[in-house]
């Protein structure tokens, strides 16, 4: 709680986390359009595409969100997340990541 409560000078502090398993399904039809008097539809069917893995990234003093969906959860797909927030974030800040003790998050 001290990282982020009290980040050091010059430094950014990000909570970071992955979700894998994330069924990636697609209604069979659209939508109908919102109107007066009529709630939203959706049919009860719909089509699988396989999971994804989201990695992301989250700095709660500002609410700034970093995020991205990959088709794996290895530490070659971690690695590549951490690089892609370490471009967005200023060059002149520290970055202090916080994470769990997930295989994946601690893999060299």
């Amino acid at each position: 709680m001290g990282l982020y409560l009290s980040p050091p000078e010059r430094a950014l502090v990000l909570s970071c986390d992955e979700k894998s398993q994330i069924q990636a399904l697609d209604r069979t039809q659209k939508s109908l359009p919102l109107r007066p008097g009529r709630l939203g539809t959706m049919t009860h069917d719909y089509k699988r595409n396989g999971t994804t893995t989201l990695f992301a990234a989250i700095e709660l003093a500002e609410g700034k969100l970093i995020a991205e969906c990959m088709p794996r959860h290895r530490h070659q797909e971690w690695l590549r997340f951490l690089k892609k927030s370490d471009a967005e974030t200023p060059a002149e800040l520290d970055l202090h990541l916080i994470v769990d003790n997930d295989a994946t998050s601690i893999r060299k």
